[in-house]
Formats: C-alpha cells, structure tokens, sequence
C-alpha cells in the first residue's frame, strides 16, 4: 500500500466514479503526479458533474453495465484503472438490471458481501487487460497523519474508548461488515453497516452523546476500491450528533478537505485523532 508509482504521461488511467469528493480530488489533483489523460465513467445521480468537466472521456453507465465498462476502458487503451467514491451498496442489494457479463459474474460470486463482488469485478476486469490500482498511491497527500490534529486532545477516558473502539472495529471490519464502531463508557453504541459513517453516527445521536467515533482500516482491507475516508461531512454529522471524539487509522484513511475538516473540528471542541491499531498507552 502507498508504494511509489510509476506515471507514463502518454498512458490513459481509467477511473470508475462513484459519489463524493474523494473522485472529484482525484481529477483534479491528477496533472500534478503526471496523469495527462483519464477515461472515466460514472452513474446516474450519482458521480459529481465536476468529473466530466475535468477528464478527457466521460460515460454514464448503469451500475450493472460491467461490460460496457470494461469495453469503454480497453477502447480507450487504459491499462490502469481507479475506483473512487461511494457507490457499493448498489453493487449489492439493489434492485438493479445487469448485462450479460455482470450476470454470468453474480452467478459465480460466492456472496454478496461488498468485498466479494468487487474482488470479482476486478478479477473480470483484469481478464481483459485492465487492472484496478491501490487507490492510496495515487492519492497519498490525503493520508491521515498520526497524532492529534485539533487543539482539543482526548482525555484519559477518552484514550480508553479510542482503545476499546479500535477492538471493536477491526472485529466488525475482519466479518467485513463495517469500518467504524462507535463507543461511550467502553460501551458499544452503534457499529457501522451499509448504512455508511455519517448515517451511523447519526444513529448513536439517538442513543446518546459525547461519544468516541473509531474509523479503522479491514484487517485485509483491499486499497484498491475501499479506502475509509471522512471529511467536513463527517464532522457535520458529530456535530449534530453530539459526538466528542473521531479516531482514525493513520496511514490508511482518507482525510479530505483537511484545513475545513479540522477547522469545523475545533468550532465544536470535537478531537480528531490519527492513530495507529495498536492500543495507544494512557
């Protein structure tokens, strides 16, 4: 993971879009790490209008449309491709219509976890040529830093917590079900799903307040389409929430908008930290 890589300026890279920042800091980032030239496709309300703005080809598929994916790629010459953004719950339980590639694909994945179809898109990708890159090489001034980041620091109890969630999230990460579990007391209060971050802290809001969000790497955590990733959004969530300290993994988590995140941060007296999976001494 964030190993060095080599650019060729004449070589297109394919970028598979879904919904967020996270695409939209690629596009626009991609000329100073030498990229000339991204293919990209993206999906109905859904992937930002700033990508087909910034990219020198654009298509909208349907999320089912897995062959005419990888023929928009390999018709483009990419080699090289990268998935960013959210779109994963689609690619599992929804009521979706699928192309004969994607159904041949569906009827051979063990199941339907996230992980599993889209190891299986990759694995089909790469029959023909096209293969999914580790998305934090090309993207690691994003990288969360170990330490504090806001002028609030946890407190002891607050230590405590960040060290019982980490237990707890890389447990639900190892099932594959989640990357963020939420804590009070060395209580468990809420632990993500499909649902997502945001949408998870809102529902520990429900339950209680002042509580200890831990976002952490999958234990086999596969860069190449799953990065955890937070942002000013995240924080708009803790703030309505009530929420007091968000952890996350350094090294291995998305910090986008960094100055507005932190900055949003310490208005509402909220900690960020970047931590390691090991516990942390208190």
């Amino acid at each position: 993971m964030n190993c060095k890589i080599n650019i060729n300026n004449d070589e297109p890279i394919g970028l598979i879009a879904g919904g967020g920042l996270l695409p939209v800091e690629f596009v626009t980032h991609a000329g100073n790490i030498g990229i000339n030239k991204i293919i990209a496709v993206g999906f109905k309300d859904c992937t930002s209008a700033d990508i087909a703005n910034n990219v020198s080809v654009f298509e909208e598929i349907g999320v089912g449309q897995l062959g005419k994916m990888i023929k928009i790629f390999t018709s483009n010459g990419v080699k090289k491709v990268l998935m960013l953004g959210s779109l994963s719950p689609k690619l599992t339980i929804s009521n979706i219509k699928f192309d004969f590639r994607m159904v041949v694909l569906a009827a051979q994945t063990r199941d339907r976890r996230t992980d599993s179809v889209l190891r299986a898109i990759a694995d089909e990708m790469e029959k023909d040529g096209v293969l999914l890159e580790d998305t934090t090489s090309y993207l690691p001034h994003l990288l969360a830093e170990e330490g504090v980041m806001t002028k609030r620091k946890p407190g002891k109890k607050e230590w405590d917590d960040i060290n019982f969630g980490k237990e707890i999230a890389l447990a639900s990460g190892n099932l594959d079900i989640g990357q963020t579990a939420i804590v009070r007391k060395h209580a468990v209060v809420a632990v993500e799903a499909m649902e997502g971050t945001d949408n998870c802290i809102k529902r520990a809001g429900d339950l209680t307040e002042n509580f200890i969000v831990v976002k952490m790497a999958k234990p086999n955590q596969d860069f190449r389409f799953d990065v955890p990733c937070i942002g000013p959004d995240t924080i708009k969530s803790m703030i309505l929430a009530k929420g007091a300290v968000l952890a996350i993994e350094a090294g291995k988590t998305f910090l986008l908008e960094k100055e507005k995140t932190i900055s949003l941060a310490d208005e509402n007296k909220i900690a960020i930290v970047g931590c390691r999976a090991v516990a942390v001494p208190v």
